[in-house]
């Protein structure tokens, strides 16, 4: 959801707006390349559950791009789903949804940030919020990736 992290990996990267996805609930247990955990939109199915989150709109020349980087093929399937905004305006977009869970891992504090960055600069709920910043996180043992990351927000 952070923008200035979107940006790095796609440069066309716009905010167009907070929707949620219905039946769906955030997980931190996709199995992310660094062996920690990632977010996931978990099909739960149940009506209760949304994930609630940005949609930015991208050049479709770096889609692929993007695809690369975010694993699609070796731990997320992207996928077309449909979104519902406050106005209770609905919309077409992908995402990335996880094919290696482990719900063991915990997500490193860095990647946690990047998500809180996200969720607040895009306005999503108080309670929502509270809910990513109660995740269990653990320290990144790579001092350098974690500060490469943080600088990221000017950290």
């Amino acid at each position: 959801m952070a923008l200035a992290r979107l940006r790095r990996r796609v440069a066309s990267a716009e905010f167009l707006g907070v929707y949620s996805l219905a039946g769906y609930d955030l997980r931190f247990h996709k199995i992310g390349q660094d062996g920690s955990a990632k977010c996931d939109a978990y099909r739960t199915g149940d009506s209760g559950h949304a994930v609630d989150g940005v949609v930015f709109d991208i050049d479709p020349a770096e889609v692929a791009a993007l695809d690369r980087v975010e694993g699609v093929g070796s731990g997320y399937e992207r996928a077309s789903v449909r979104l519902i905004d406050k106005a209770n305006d609905s919309l077409e977009a992908f995402t990335y949804f996880a094919t290696r869970i482990n719900t063991a891992l915990r997500p490193f504090s860095w990647y946690a940030h990047h998500v809180l960055v996200g969720a607040r600069s895009a306005g999503l709920s108080s309670p929502y919020i509270a809910r990513i910043e109660a995740v269990v996180t653990v320290k990144d043992l790579d001092e350098e990736r974690e500060a490469r990351e943080l600088r990221i927000h000017g950290v």
